[in-house]
C-alpha cells in the first residue's frame, strides 16, 4: 500500500519515517521523499504512524490534491538538491513526463494550492542550494551557475538579489565575518 508523507523533504525525515515504521513492526519496501510503500497497514497502524510523524513536523495526506503538489515539491526539491545532473529537456516537460499529468494541471493545481506559482518555488529553493553551496562548498559564482543551471552568472546574482536583499558576494562575507567573530571569543 502506497502512503504519502506531507513535507518530507530530506534524507533525515527519510529516516525519521523508517525509524517510525520499524517501531510499529510496519514492513515497508519503499521511503522515498513524500511516499512510503508498506506492505500492510490496518486503520490503527495508520493512526499511530500519523500521530508519531506528527510529532516532528510530518504527517500523512490523504487529499488527492494535496498529494499532488506534494510529488511536485518533492520533483523540484530532488531535482535542486539532492540530483547532480539537471533533465536535458525543459522543466515543465520534466515534471509532466515524471508525475504522468499536464504541466498546466500540474501549475494550476499548485498555485490553487500553495497560492505561489512552481516557477517562484523554484527560484526559491535554488536560491537557498546557492546559499548551501557559498557557505558550505566553497564554489565560486560561475561554478555555482553552472551546478545550477542559470544562464549566467549575472543571472543567478540579480535573483540572489532580489530574493535575499544581498549580493551572492555580500553573503559570503556575511558567513565569513560571523566565523571570524567567533574565532575571536
Amino acid at each position: 500500500m502506497k502512503l504519502f508523507v506531507k513535507y518530507m523533504v530530506s534524507i533525515r525525515c527519510k529516516m525519521l519515517v523508517k525509524s517510525e515504521l520499524i517501531k510499529l513492526g510496519l514492513h515497508f519496501t519503499t521511503v522515498e521523499l513524500g511516499e512510503v510503500i508498506v506492505e500492510e497497514i490496518t486503520q490503527d497502524q495508520r493512526e499511530k504512524l500519523n500521530r508519531a510523524l506528527k510529532k516532528s513536523g510530518l504527517e500523512l495526506m490523504d487529499d488527492r490534491k494535496s498529494m499532488l503538489v506534494e510529488k511536485i515539491k518533492n520533483v523540484i526539491i530532488e531535482m535542486i538538491h539532492h540530483a547532480d545532473e539537471r533533465p536535458t529537456m525543459k522543466f515543465s516537460a520534466f515534471l509532466s513526463d515524471k508525475l504522468q499529468y499536464d504541466y498546466t494541471y500540474l501549475a494550476n493545481l499548485f498555485s490553487e494550492v500553495q497560492g505561489t506559482t512552481i516557477e517562484h518555488f523554484i527560484i526559491l529553493h535554488k536560491i537557498e542550494r546557492v546559499k548551501e553551496l557559498l557557505v558550505y562548498d566553497g564554489l565560486n559564482l560561475t561554478q555555482i551557475a553552472d551546478k545550477l543551471h542559470y544562464s549566467s552568472v549575472a543571472h543567478l546574482s540579480a535573483q540572489f538579489k532580489k530574493t535575499t536583499g544581498f549580493t551572492p558576494s555580500h553573503f559570503r562575507k556575511l558567513k565569513e565575518k560571523r566565523l571570524n567573530n567567533l574565532e575571536n571569543l
